[in-house]
């Protein structure tokens, strides 16, 4: 069975093996860290921190990547990328203090997410895009999101693994999921040795290095804007805070936790394969939106669940249409950028989203500090709804080369 989409280059194979060890890593990371702060001594609102520190930091390193990619190579950044992430795991494992943790999350790469906000993104989706001609673009980014998604729901029913280490072995719980987070480690140097195999000729440096965002900056910080707005949304319900929520309106365990968020990892990956069939008939941008606006109302409908099974279910509905507009989106805008400035532009929309991102777990946290009512979901529902529409109504009618007649 062929994985790769046709016309796509080989190299493409090694940056879908890197994202699928990472997604495994942040599968488990994104639940098991509530459970762990908070194992700590850590309440809602400082384990709301935590998150939104991570975010920052990794607004802040995608900022130095995305601008600096063209002139250092993208592979070379890559490996030293996988080097933060193998001090990441050995870090949350070995520290117990608030600051200490804070500084790590800063700095590392842990992803409190159910979409990938790291550092890795603009330089993997720059180096994909160089390996699919713009026919194929599309159906490339379609199988990155799908491995994602994939291997990150088997992550998130690793999320189990420390109860029943507990029971089989005798260990505490802080112990086993320190364990988990040495797992992490070992995840990224796995990557390492792998984003070492990519070739040079899918990287290739100018004699004279262009700036990084030329003809195509106004358009790219207008869906930066956007893409803003989604992101503050999303930001409200990042799974280790909605798995928070789950465990205080619920009282569900980390297995059980962990068996939900596999099966939304199914869901969502089952949207991947539709997204690319229903953007070569509709256009990208109508299938970001018309996708996405169910999607969020699904989430204002979660908040008045009042049974465990009901918020389940809208949860697994709005998995299976939320994540179709990840690959279209970044195929849109790898599509109305010039091949010089992609890793620019795939960095300049991902860092207001980080940055965006990082502002919402603290109110959410807060907000779980002071009711269990889903409030963090209902205000995340909302505000990407608007998203939504807005971004219909600026980009709906500015189509990229290869949708124009």
């Amino acid at each position: 069975m062929r994985i790769l989409p046709v016309d796509v280059a080989p190299a493409a194979t090694t940056l879908y093996w890197a994202r699928g060890l990472r997604a495994f890593g942040d599968g488990f990371v994104s639940l098991l860290l509530p459970v762990y702060l908070k194992a700590l001594g850590f309440d809602a609102f400082q384990i709301g921190l935590i998150a939104a520190v991570t975010l920052i930091g990794s607004a802040a390193a995608t900022t130095v990547v995305g601008f600096t990619a063209h002139r250092y190579g993208r592979s070379r950044l890559l490996v030293i990328a996988t080097l933060l992430m193998i001090g990441t795991g050995l870090g949350f494992a070995g520290f117990e203090r608030f600051w200490p943790l804070a500084l790590i999350a800063f700095c590392g790469t842990l992803n409190p997410s159910t979409s990938d906000v790291s550092l890795f993104l603009p330089l993997e989706q720059a180096l994909l895009a160089e390996a699919a001609p713009a026919r194929a673009r599309t159906s490339a980014f379609v199988v990155y999101s799908l491995v994602g998604s994939l291997v990150g729901a088997l992550g998130a029913l690793a999320a189990g693994l420390p109860e029943a280490a507990g029971g089989w072995f005798g260990l505490d719980l802080v112990d086993a999921l320190r364990w988990m987070f040495g797992l992490y480690a070992l995840l990224g140097l796995a990557s390492y040795h792998l984003y070492r195999r990519l070739p040079v000729g899918l990287d290739p440096k100018a004699e004279t290095p262009a700036p990084p965002l030329g003809p195509s900056r106004n358009v790219v910080l207008g869906l930066a804007a956007l893409f803003s707005l989604d992101a503050f949304g999303g930001g409200l319900i990042v799974r280790s805070l909605l798995a928070l929520w789950f465990f205080q309106r619920f009282g569900l365990s980390l297995a059980t936790a962990g068996t939900i968020f596999f099966w939304s990892g199914l869901a969502s990956a089952a949207s991947y394969v539709a997204a690319g069939r229903i953007a070569a008939r509709i256009g990208l941008v109508n299938t970001m939106v018309f996708t996405h606006l169910p999607s969020n109302l699904c989430l204002v409908a979660m908040a008045f669940a009042p049974k465990l099974w009901i918020a389940v279910a809208l949860w697994l509905v709005r998995s299976s249409l939320s994540q179709m507009d990840v690959p279209t989106r970044t195929s849109y805008v790898m599509a109305v950028v010039t091949p010089a400035e992609r890793a620019a532009a795939a960095s300049a929309t991902a860092v207001p989203r980080s940055l965006a991102a990082a502002l919402a777990p603290v109110l959410a946290g807060w907000l779980l500090t002071v009711s269990p009512f889903g409030w963090p979901v209902l205000l995340a529902g909302s505000i990407k709804a608007v998203y939504d529409l807005l971004l219909l109504a600026c980009f709906g009618g500015r189509k990229p080369p290869e949708e124009r007649p």
